[in-house]
This record gives structure tokens, sequence and C-alpha cells, in this order.
């Protein structure tokens, strides 16, 4: 797959600071989250889900933090598609500070689900092309 990623630009809020001076790896979780749900929009999948509830299911998160990220600043998340299943997709992270580097790497992989019938569904092939384009 050629991989084209989406990328996603957050500002550091104060409010994210821990006691220790950098950012609490909750507020992390929280980029990473974002950057998932612009990925799902992207596809359509988070629109079938309210419409059909038909849609993405979370099924493991990973995450290595690498270097602190501190305020002020903005985060910069990369996100790229590694491998396509029949029913699932396994989604890449890199999220960057304001200097470019790498502060931390993630992993999730997400299940196509039919909230209805509480099953994983195969991947349609449309869904499948579109994750591909992104790949």
């Amino acid at each position: 797959m050629t991989k084209k990623k989406l990328k996603l630009e957050l500002r550091i809020d104060w409010s994210e600071m821990d006691f220790f001076g950098h950012v609490n790896n909750v507020a992390i979780t929280k980029y990473i989250q974002s950057a998932r749900v612009n990925l799902l929009e992207h596809l359509g999948l988070m629109q079938s889900q309210y419409a059909d509830k038909i849609g993405p299911i979370l099924a493991t998160t990973k995450c290595q933090f690498i270097k602190p990220l501190s305020y002020p600043g903005q985060v910069i998340i990369f996100t790229s598609v590694e491998q396509i299943k029949n029913t699932s997709f396994h989604i890449r992270y890199e999220i960057m500070n304001d200097e470019k580097e790498i502060i931390t790497e993630a992993q999730d992989v997400v299940v196509l689900y039919d909230y209805n019938k509480n099953t994983k569904l195969t991947i349609p092939e449309d869904i499948r092309k579109k994750i591909m384009d992104i790949g």
C-alpha cells in the first residue's frame, strides 16, 4: 500500500499539563482519539454508525511515549492505515511536536461492527477502497 497520511493539528491547552510540567498521557490519548475520529469521518464510517448503526469499534490500542510534550504549542498527528484484514484494519499514528520531533507512536485495530446485531462485519469493497486510498 502507498502510504498517504492524514494530518491533524491541535493546539496544546495549558490544562493538559500535569504536575511534572508536560502534557499528561491522558491528553495524548485524546489527541490519538481525535485523529482516529478524523480518519473514520474521512472514510464515512462515523456517518454510517449514526445512520445505520454500522460502524467502527476499537478493538486494540497501543501507545509508545518517546519524548515529553509541553505547553505552549501545537501537536501534529499523522495517521495512516498499515493493514486491512477481513473485518478490521490497523491504524498507525505519529504524534509530533512543533519541532517535528516524534513524541509518541501509537497503533489501533478498528473492527467494522454491526451495533444492531452485536457482531463484526466484513469490510465492504467500497470502504476497503477508501481505506486503501489512505493506506
